[in-house]
This record gives C-alpha cells, sequence and structure tokens, in this order.
C-alpha cells in the first residue's frame, strides 16, 4: 500500500513538473520581444515589386511602339502619295501651259483662214484677167498674200498643199476619185482647199481630189492570162 502511494504520487508530480516547465516557456516567449523585419527582407520584397513594375513597363512600351511605328507608316505612306500627286500636278499644269502657248492662237487661226482662202481666189481670177488695173490689184493681193503666209510661218503655222503627193486620211479630206492615167492611183492630183497644221496639230485637212486607175487597165489587171 505504501508503495503503491508513492508511486501514484512520484506520476502526479512529474506530470506537475511538466506543466509547470511548458507554462514558463510560454511566459518566456512572451517576454521576449517579437522580431523586426530586417533591411534584408525588404530589399528582397522590393526588388520582386520592382521586377514586376519593369515587366509591366517594358509591356506597355512595347505596345506603344508597335503603335508609333504603325502610325509612321501611314503617315509616310500619304506623304508619299501627296508628293506623287503633286508631281502630277506640276506636270499637268506645266503641259498646259505648254499647250496654250502652242495654240493659244488655233480658234484665231480657224478665223483668219477664209480670209487666206479669199485671198487666193482672188489671185486665181487676176490671173485670168488681162491687163490695166487688173494687173496692179493683181499684184497688190499676191504681196498681201505673202505677207500673211510669213506671219503665219512665224507662228508655227504649216500650209498643207499635197498635190501629187499620196493620199493620206489624216491630213486630207477626198472630195471625189477621178480616173487619172498620168498619175498613180490613190494619189492627189488636185487640192480643191488647202489645210494648215499649227505645232503639228491638224487644223484643217486639206480638201482633195484623188486619182484611180482607168477602168479599163482595172480590168486588163484582173483578166486571168490565156492559156499558152
Amino acid at each position: 500500500m505504501g508503495e503503491s502511494s508513492e508511486k501514484h504520487l512520484s506520476d502526479e508530480e512529474a506530470d506537475g513538473t511538466v506543466e509547470k516547465a511548458q507554462e514558463e516557456l510560454k511566459m518566456e516567449s512572451a517576454r521576449q520581444p517579437q522580431r523586426e523585419p530586417s533591411a534584408t527582407d525588404e530589399t528582397e520584397v522590393d526588388e520582386v515589386g520592382d521586377k514586376s513594375d519593369e515587366t509591366a513597363s517594358e509591356e506597355a512600351s512595347g505596345g506603344e511602339l508597335e503603335s508609333a511605328l504603325a502610325e509612321v507608316d501611314k503617315l509616310r505612306d500619304a506623304a508619299l502619295r501627296a508628293e506623287a500627286e503633286m508631281q502630277n500636278m506640276q506636270r499637268r499644269t506645266a503641259r498646259d501651259v505648254e499647250n496654250a502657248h502652242k495654240f493659244g492662237v488655233e480658234r484665231f487661226l480657224q478665223s483668219l483662214l477664209p480670209v487666206v482662202d479669199s485671198l487666193e481666189k482672188a489671185i486665181e481670177s487676176a490671173e485670168q484677167a488681162s491687163g490695166g488695173a487688173e494687173d496692179a490689184i493683181a499684184e497688190g493681193v499676191v504681196l498681201c498674200h505673202k505677207l500673211l503666209l510669213d506671219v503665219l510661218n512665224k507662228e508655227n503655222i504649216e500650209v498643207i498643199d499635197p498635190i501629187g503627193e499620196p493620199f493620206d486620211p489624216n491630213e486630207h479630206q477626198a472630195m471625189s476619185m477621178v480616173e487619172n492615167p498620168d498619175m498613180e492611183p490613190n494619189s492627189v492630183f488636185a487640192v480643191v482647199q488647202k489645210g494648215y497644221k499649227l505645232n503639228g496639230r491638224l487644223v484643217r485637212a486639206a480638201m482633195v481630189m484623188v486619182s484611180k486607175a482607168p477602168a479599163s487597165q482595172v480590168d486588163d489587171a484582173e483578166e486571168p492570162a490565156a492559156d499558152s
């Protein structure tokens, strides 16, 4: 009985000792000051934050750069188109000015040509007349006609008088075709009205009569050769 009681008290004393030790440890832990975050810890946190900010900043900068480059390409294309349009406009303006210098008198020339025609008809009529005042008048008309042609020539106005030349539909207007054994077919054998060009541009086509081969020559050419 006595041994059992002593053993039981020893166990209780042991349990009390353990509990007392645990309480002392808790009290000691409570008395110790809490550990403040070190500078190293703060630096590591700052570095992580800085890296995140740098990554976000780089991504934003990359997007802005792409947008800026696209805008630059758009502006460059617009500038090139504007420059090309300006050059085309300058060429058109220069061409219009050149044509104005070359062909500015075209309408005036068209109004003047009937006067030239009348002078030439007067000369033809005077050549058919003879003697006296008619000769003096004819000389005056011929002189006026010559002076007028000189003025036209200075303005690069060319007379189209194609008698004896092959018919050219670009500059000649055929009034009729007449058989003429003395000329090559499709040649101009008479000029009813002369034509004119201004700096190479046709102002009025020449009215002409064109020769053609006599019917007998055409028949001979079409007739088959006789059998030998």
